[in-house]
Formats: C-alpha cells, sequence, structure tokens
C-alpha cells in the first residue's frame, strides 16, 4: 500500500458514516459519501463510481456540509484521484462473478450471513437486510426460557475515539415469545424465498431441542443451527456449558438429526483448549456443518459498563478476535475426520477481505455482527462489490474455486524454513523521519537501526538484524519493505 492509499484509508476511517449524510446531500452529482465508505471498506477500487462526475466545486461543497467534530473529511483531497481510463471503467462495469455458492446444500446468492444475535431479532430487520443484498440469516438464538436481559449490557475497547477493535456483550438469548418468532421465520421464508433462513436454537434438555428443532421445520426454515457456545447464560447446562462436553454435543445433535429432515449445522465455542473435539463429536452425530466462533469470555474494566456496581465474565467480539476465529476454522479444517464438514465462519467480520481469509481456509459463508452493529447492513454493498472485485482482477469465476485455497500453505511450526532470512529495507522516498522503527528495534528488538537526529533517518545495521520485522510492521507509513531470501549468513 502506497504512502497515499495509507493516508487515504485514514482519512476514510475518520468519516463517521452519517446517516442521510450532510455530504451526499450538498453534492448535486454524486455520492460522496458512498464513496468514503467504499475506501474505509477496503473498496477503494471502486470509489470513483459514485463521485465520476463531480467536480472540484461539488465537492468542495460537500466538505463544507461535513459534521464532523475534528473538522471535515477532507473529500476534495479523497475523492479527486481520477478513476479509471474510459475503457477500464466500462470494463469495470460489465458483469461481475458470481458469488453463487451452496451450503449444506442449499443454495445462496453470496456467502455474507447474518450471525445470530442483537443485529437479527425480529421481521422487520432481517427483511430489510434482505432487501439491502444479505444472503441468509441466521435468526437470534430460540430457547424456551424467561430471558432477562441486563442494562447496560454492551461494553467496547476502542482505538483512541475511533472504531471499535472488540465488543463486549452481555446478552443472551431472543426475548420474544417463541410462537411470534417462529411467526417471524415463517413470514421470511414466505416472503423472501430465495434467502436462506437458518433457525438457530437452545435447549436444556432433549425434549427442548427435539420440540424447538420441529418448530423451525414446521416454520419452513432452511436448516437449523445448534446453539452450544453462548458464553454468558444464566442457566446451567445450557451454551458454552454444553459446548465444552463433546459427549453432550454428539447427544444433541444426533436428537435434532433424528427429528427433523432440514440440514442441522452445530455452533461451535472457542471457550475451549480444542475445537476439534465437540466438532467431531457434531459431525459423527450426523451435523450437516459446522458454524464457529461464538464470542470469548473476557472481562472489561469499564466503570459505564458496570451493572447495579457489578462487574462479570462476559463474550468478546470484533476485530480483535479475527485471528482467533481464523485459527480455529483452519483446526478443523484440517482435521483429517472432519475432511468432509463445511464450515461457516464467524469472528471479526468487518471487510471482504476478512471474510475472503475465512474462504481461502475453508468456510462456504460467513456470519457478521459486529461490524452491522457499528455500521448497519449497508456494509453488504462492499462485502459483495469487493469480493466481486478481487475475483475478477483473479479472473476466478467460481466462489467455490476460493473455498480451501490457503490450506496447503500452512505446516507445523517445526516444518518452517529456519535457514533463511529476509531482510527489512527502508524506502527513503516514504520514510518521513519519525523514529518510531529505532524506538521499537531499540527497546523491544536486537538494536539492530540507528538513527541520525540531525537528517532524521533510521539505517539499518546488518550484522545486528535478524529479520524480524518488527520494525515494518510499526512504520506508519509502510517506509520498512522487504528484500529476497537469502540464506543466513554464518555468525
Amino acid at each position: 500500500m502506497t504512502t497515499l492509499q495509507l493516508y487515504h484509508k485514514e482519512e476514510a476511517a475518520r468519516c463517521l458514516m452519517c446517516e442521510d449524510a450532510p455530504c451526499t446531500k450538498a453534492c448535486p452529482t454524486g455520492d460522496p459519501a458512498r464513496a468514503v465508505r467504499a475506501i474505509r471498506f477496503d473498496n477503494a477500487a471502486n470509489a470513483w463510481r459514485w463521485t465520476a462526475s463531480c467536480s472540484e466545486a461539488d465537492l468542495e461543497r460537500a466538505e463544507q456540509a461535513c459534521i464532523h467534530y475534528g473538522g471535515p473529511i477532507r473529500l476534495r483531497e479523497l475523492l479527486r484521484a481520477p478513476g479509471p481510463a474510459p475503457e477500464q471503467a466500462a470494463s469495470r462495469c460489465e458483469p461481475m462473478p458470481s458469488l453463487a455458492i451452496r451450503f449444506a446444500g442449499i443454495p445462496c446468492e453470496n456467502p455474507f450471513f447474518l450471525a445470530s444475535s442483537a443485529v437479527c431479532t425480529n421481521y422487520e430487520m432481517v427483511a430489510r437486510a434482505f432487501d439491502m443484498g444479505w444472503a441468509g440469516v441466521f435468526y437470534k438464538t430460540i430457547c424456551m426460557q424467561d430471558i432477562r436481559e441486563v442494562s447496560p449490557r454492551f461494553d467496547a475497547v476502542k482505538e483512541g475515539g475511533g472504531p471499535l477493535a472488540g465488543f463486549r456483550n452481555m446478552e443472551q438469548l431472543s426475548e420474544n415469545p417463541i410462537d411470534v418468532d417462529f411467526a417471524f421465520l415463517y413470514r421470511l421464508k414466505q416472503n423472501y424465498p430465495g434467502k436462506v433462513v437458518v433457525s438457530s436454537i437452545m435447549g436444556q434438555t432433549e425434549e427442548q431441542w427435539v420440540e424447538l428443532a420441529r418448530l423451525s421445520e414446521a416454520a419452513g426454515c432452511d436448516a437449523i443451527e445448534l446453539n452450544f457456545s453462548c458464553p454468558q447464560m444464566r442457566q446451567k447446562g445450557m451454551g458454552s456449558d454444553v459446548g465444552q462436553d463433546a459427549q453432550l454435543v454428539g447427544h444433541f445433535t444426533a436428537c435434532v438429526k433424528r427429528s427433523v429432515r432440514i440440514p442441522v449445522i452445530a455452533k461451535m465455542t472457542p471457550n475451549i483448549t480444542q475445537i476439534t473435539e465437540p466438532a467431531q463429536a457434531a459431525c459423527a452425530a450426523g451435523a450437516d456443518a459446522i458454524s464457529a466462533i461464538n464470542t470469548i469470555k473476557s472481562v472489561t474494566m469499564s466503570p459505564e459498563a458496570k451493572v447495579s456496581g457489578h462487574h462479570t465474565i462476559s463474550g468478546y467480539s470484533g476485530r480483535a478476535v479475527k485471528p482467533i476465529a481464523l485459527r480455529h476454522i483452519y483446526e478443523m479444517a484440517s482435521c483429517p475426520s472432519m475432511h468432509d464438514a463445511e464450515l461457516s465462519g464467524i469472528g471479526g467480520i468487518e471487510t471482504w477481505r476478512d471474510a475472503l481469509e475465512f474462504l481461502q481456509l475453508g468456510c462456504r459463508n460467513v456470519q457478521v455482527c459486529t461490524a452491522v452493529m457499528q455500521y448497519g447492513y449497508r456494509i453488504i454493498d462492499d462485502l459483495v462489490l469487493g469480493l466481486q472485485t478481487y475475483m475478477a482482477e483473479r479472473g476466478v469465476s467460481q466462489l467455490e474455486s476460493l473455498v480451501g485455497e490457503q490450506l496447503p500453505n500452512f505446516v507445523l511450526p517445526s516444518d518452517l524454513d529456519r535457514e533463511t532470512v529476509v531482510y527489512p529495507q527502508i524506502d527513503r522516498d516514504r520514510c518521513i523521519g519519525c523514529g518510531r522503527c529505532y524506538i521499537s528495534c531499540h527497546d523491544g528488538g536486537h538494536q539492530a537501526i540507528t538513527f541520525d537526529t540531525g537528517l532524521r533517518q533510521p539505517h539499518i545495521v546488518g550484522t545486528k538484524c535478524v529479520g524480524c520485522h518488527l520494525c515494518r510492521l510499526v512504520c506508519p507509513t509502510g517506509a520498512v519493505g522487504m528484500t529476497k531470501r537469502i540464506i543466513k549468513p554464518i555468525v
């Protein structure tokens, strides 16, 4: 990523993503807010579509209308970059690759689903999401218990005053009476027959699991998700209490499979040492697919998040958990006894690139929650268009081709190449002389960087550098790159 691209992404990240955006209302020829959103969600290659007809004066009016508390978004700098050449623009307007894929035998128009959570708790919410382009929903988990929630129930770890790095919630399951929820599901399937409606359920006894499953099938649902993973249930014998016990997971999965004809999906908890144990039990019991992960048990200490003066353990989600989710997905996808298991990926998915990583590790669809809670259902536009653009640029015509393609590139730590090294190198044109690389290497690395305070230039000391690349990761301008891999010098 160039320095200019980094600047554009940082500036786009400042955007408040307003409802009824004043900048767009002030622009008579385009949609600056939509273009900024494309850049914000890793879809910059398509941002020109919404401002191609905008003049400098149009963008100036839009910029003046911006209501950002820290000063207006620099729309003219951000959006005046020329779009593709006419012939390139024409080719990009041609029909994009299809994102259609089958999951558990069910045809899906794209791989993007709402995760079972606060983003899908009634008919109107899900219908609105379907209208905007989401392929399906894992409806908020239905149970037979009296669900009584706390206030406040959410907390977050933020990056300064910016977006949420992690999101903590104490919410449990659907608060609706079960007849209301199943009526919602019935209406959704009747009115949106081309969308995928999955009923997420949780029982406390075998009888409850079976009854909820049968009600799901009677409502016309395409599939059933068995929630073995909620980390904050107040009743014992529910949620992650079950998901940590492979025998119980297998037992309840088998009971449900015997009771219905539609596909059954078992949802795994990450609050366990080895996720493959309950996942294998679910597969052995007949589960048609596995979804993972649910939220991670966590503690945040924000005074504002106390409930009547008390803290508690609850679930953590958002971008911070994505690497952990990917690890669990990889372990299941690479487990020999789960070779034929289909996977639905959950955890920290915000952009199409995030979704791509889950697909490349073997998932056939992905579920999104926290990003929708922050930015709304509208993120589906860039999820779809961004992934389609990526496929078109690679010449990939079927989404199926991406599923699992990165699995062969994984090895055990013991099998990694330890005889070669890749040294970092500094691009003087991009280096602004901040010295961040020097500080990190000096205090957290191998003291392999010196810093000329007069010229404000860092220099890599080759005899000390071990190729750890801490300097590259902390550089704010992307000025530290990589050289070719070579044999390690003899010490």
